[in-house]
């Protein structure tokens, strides 16, 4: 049966779709004013979390308008400062209900929720106006993107005590296109692109159940952070877009990592601590970090990197269960001269991985320096790397490993490893310098510096870190 429609009626359908869309928008903005709105949505909110909330409120009640185009910046600031008091006794949440909200950048409070619900999205400002300028991080001395200060983030908060931004899969939308275009262009001369999520010298904070996408720059930062729980998130993010990683750990203790989708234009995640004399400076370093059950796809970066901002340190470091399609190196080990600090104590098992350039990199090549200062005789120690129990398909080389000549990387061990190559792969399928450690039934044969030994596997820690022994509370409004 073949059905058609003539001009006129074809008219017709569509003028009466038009009032239909109009009434059913003027509905919802009729909806979204009703003072019963925000007990409506009260009502429906459940979630995990390291806490629950006393108090509860919705951000319509601080008059934001979720029509996609209003700028709500003074409504998430006032809601959160109005909150605050009740955040102290008890605890509060701020819910985010179906719509669009868009917004510049605003800090957050401690004992606070951002609950964002299903088809809610919190839009990103494309006005650069809307985010204030902030100094560098004491310990990157200057932004990542130019010598200068930076963009505030998205959503920020600095010096907090249990924080949670969670949801049922509700959006953050970063809208990068604006800052990318940019960026290229060589636009940003003098200050870095803002993230989505910063939390600096805070503790027991939680990002979950939420999706981010198009991140002008790194989606999750927390920074000088200890007890970090970043679970069940979902990133997405161009493969070409610039610098978009997805998860950076960064100076922190007692982070959990687990449960995570990305899809990015760098790093799904990147281990950091501070760059060259400013991190050495600050001391701070990244440790007692788990990732786990991360699927990761990124053609031109790591799954997992460690650095190269490493200077302030990392260490005891646990990977398992990972997958890993589509992506330059499963694990990438970046450093320089100059960096200092160290990368030891890392242990990784249970990689599936298909269609990679490489499986394991490690590299001292990566000669990015903040302004002119940084000692040349720093040299970072990279050392005791454990790789374990690990299956990959359609690989062009499986492994590039160059330490320092006079400063080689220790102590790196593999076992149980099987890599399928690709139809074309390199030649020199283990390209190996300055590097010294053990293998143990890997295929194909690694080099010279890798000496197999009897069957053995190489460590990976019996123990949990103290993040990993949290149980979640189950909350509602």
């Amino acid at each position: 049966m073949v059905f058609s429609l003539n001009p006129s009626t074809l008219k017709m359908t569509r003028t009466n779709f038009f009032i239909v869309v109009v009434l059913a928008i003027s509905s919802f903005q009729m909806m979204e004013s009703s003072p019963d709105l925000a007990n409506n949505v009260k009502e429906n909110i459940q979630y995990n979390a390291i806490n629950c909330r006393k108090h509860s409120a919705v951000i319509t009640e601080f008059g934001a308008v979720g029509d996609g185009k209003t700028s709500n910046t003074k409504a998430f600031k006032e809601a959160i400062t109005k909150l605050a008091p009740k955040a102290a006794d008890g605890g509060v949440q701020l819910i985010v209900p179906p719509g669009k909200w868009l917004t510049g950048s605003f800090n957050l409070t401690s004992h606070f929720t951002l609950f964002i619900q299903k088809d809610a999205t919190i839009l990103a400002s494309q006005d650069e106006s809307e985010y204030p300028v902030v100094a560098p991080l004491p310990s990157y001395g200057q932004g990542r993107d130019a010598a200068g200060p930076t963009f505030a983030s998205l959503i920020s908060g600095t010096n907090l005590t249990d924080v949670v931004i969670t949801g049922n899969n509700g959006t953050i939308n970063g809208q990068g296109k604006y800052w990318w275009v940019k960026y290229r262009s060589g636009g940003f001369k003098n200050i870095t692109r803002p993230y989505t999520l910063e939390i600096m010298f805070s503790k027991d904070v939680q990002i979950s159940n939420i999706t981010i996408i198009d991140s002008p720059a790194w989606n999750i930062h927390p920074v000088y952070c200890s007890n970090v729980i970043v679970k069940g998130v979902t990133i997405l993010a161009p493969i070409d877009s610039p610098n978009t990683d997805g998860i950076n750990p960064d100076s922190c203790t007692n982070t959990l990592i687990e449960d995570c989708f990305v899809v990015s234009g760098d790093d799904c995640i990147a281990v950091k601590s501070g760059w060259d004399q400013f991190g050495i400076k600050v001391g701070m370093p990244t440790q007692q970090l788990s990732i786990r059950r991360l699927t990761c796809i990124s053609p031109d970066s790591a799954g997992i990197a460690l650095g190269s901002e490493m200077s302030g340190g990392i260490k005891d470091v646990r990977m398992e269960d990972i997958t890993l399609l589509q992506t330059q190196s499963a694990i990438r080990i970046k450093t320089a001269v100059g960096r200092g600090g160290y990368v030891k104590d890392i242990f990784a098992r249970r990689f599936t991985m298909k269609t990679m350039k490489y499986v394991f990199w490690m590299s001292g090549a990566y000669n990015q320096h903040p302004a002119s200062g940084y000692d040349p005789k720093a040299m970072p120690e990279i050392t005791n790397i454990n790789y374990r129990d690990m299956t990959a398909d359609n690989v062009t080389q499986p492994a590039r490993l160059d330490g320092f000549t006079n400063d080689p990387f220790t102590k790196i061990c593999m076992s149980n490893i099987n890599i399928a190559l690709a139809a074309e792969p390199k030649k020199l399928l283990w390209n190996c310098t300055a590097i010294s450690g053990v293998s143990s039934k890997v295929t194909p044969k690694p080099c010279s510096l890798l000496p197999e030994k009897a069957p053995m596997d190489c460590d990976f820690p019996v123990d949990k870190i103290p993040i990993e022994s949290v149980v979640l509370n189950k909350c509602s409004s």
